[in-house]
């Protein structure tokens, strides 16, 4: 990256605890059920057992804020976001600086970087949100998990 990776960010991040939910809140070791890929819609009306794969991932709201606050959704849309570090570290472009400059421009499709939040009690690096990986969670499980979770950004 050509600029000092923390150098000048405007102050994004703020800590939030409770059950009001905005677009851009982070729920960190989210719980996402994956089903398998065989899955196969069962007859109504007839008890099915489904094995599903349980996944946690640290996530960013990304439905907007107004539809939260006025509960008018069923489902939250959530993306998960990664350390640049451990992207890199599993992506070798991403180890270079071209790569890194590349995302820092927003040329890398499905990616987004976030500034690190230099908060005392949240420190985090720069992180990458995944637009490729989308989920939906319901609605009262996402304000539930994250009034159980406390403090979040």
């Amino acid at each position: 990256m050509t600029a000092s990776p923390v150098a000048n960010y405007y102050p994004w991040y703020a800590l939030v605890e409770g059950s009001n939910l905005l677009q851009g809140d982070f729920l960190d070791q989210c719980p996402i059920l994956i089903p398998p890929d065989d899955f196969q819609i069962p007859v109504l009306g007839e008890p099915t057992e489904i094995r599903v794969e349980l996944r946690t991932y640290d996530v960013v709201l990304m439905s907007q804020s107004c539809d939260l606050e006025q509960e008018k959704l069923d489902l939250v849309l959530v993306c998960p976001h990664w350390s640049l570090q451990r992207l890199a570290d599993e992506n070798d472009f991403f180890k270079s600086s071209a790569g890194k400059e590349q995302l820092r421009r927003g040329n890398v499709p499905g990616y987004h970087l976030l500034a690190p939040c230099e908060l005392s009690e949240a420190k985090r690096g720069i992180q990458v949100v995944d637009f490729r990986s989308v989920y939906s969670l319901p609605y009262k499980f996402v304000k539930s998990f994250a009034t159980r979770r406390g403090k979040r950004l």
